[in-house]
């Protein structure tokens, strides 16, 4: 049996000899000239993928940080609008007792400065009826009597007329 021979297959030195120096020389050309600038290009990506994922990294723990510290800004804030309209109900109920209080002072001081007005009147009402009712009974009195009294009996029929008179009635009003 006798096998094909290929011209391809077949070991041909020289050929070969060449073929291996322009294979060195295509690699050392494209090592020289194409490997290292693909090489720095994909190392030079590769740094600014790492550079980027490292300053999103950054930039998340950040945004979580000042997210963090904005809920807790927000919750201290909420929690002193507590404490300030807490303390301004404070003062608002104070406000409003101290004026209830001050009102009822007033209230008070008014309604005994009319009280001492109203007895005033009435003790001054019953010293002009006493007066007139003294000035009644002598007019009674020289008309029943017919003579002019002296004064020793004016003030006998005075007194006794006055004394007649019931004033409790008027005294038990003022009380």
């Amino acid at each position: 049996m006798i096998l094909a021979a290929s011209p391809l297959i077949d070991v041909v030195p020289g050929l070969m000899i060449w073929t291996l120096v322009c294979f060195a020389i295509t690699f050392f050309v494209l090592k020289r000239f194409a490997f290292g600038p693909i090489q720095k290009t994909i190392d030079d990506r590769r740094e600014r993928i790492r550079t980027s994922v490292e300053e999103a990294e950054r930039a998340r723990s950040e945004a979580r940080k000042l997210l963090e510290e904005h809920k807790a800004l927000i919750g201290q804030a909420k929690s002193e609008a507590g404490e300030i309209l807490t303390e301004a109900r404070k003062v608002a109920d104070s406000q409003r007792d101290r004026a209830r209080e001050e009102i009822e002072v007033d209230r008070q001081r008014r309604l005994e400065d009319t009280r001492k007005q109203i007895e005033a009147e009435t003790a001054r009402a019953l010293d002009q009826i006493r007066s007139e009712v003294a000035d009644l009974t002598l007019v009674a009195t020289s008309k029943v009597t017919g003579k002019v009294l002296d004064r020793d009996d004016h003030r006998k029929l005075i007194e006794d007329a006055i004394g007649e008179l019931d004033f409790s009635a008027l005294e038990q009003e003022r009380v």
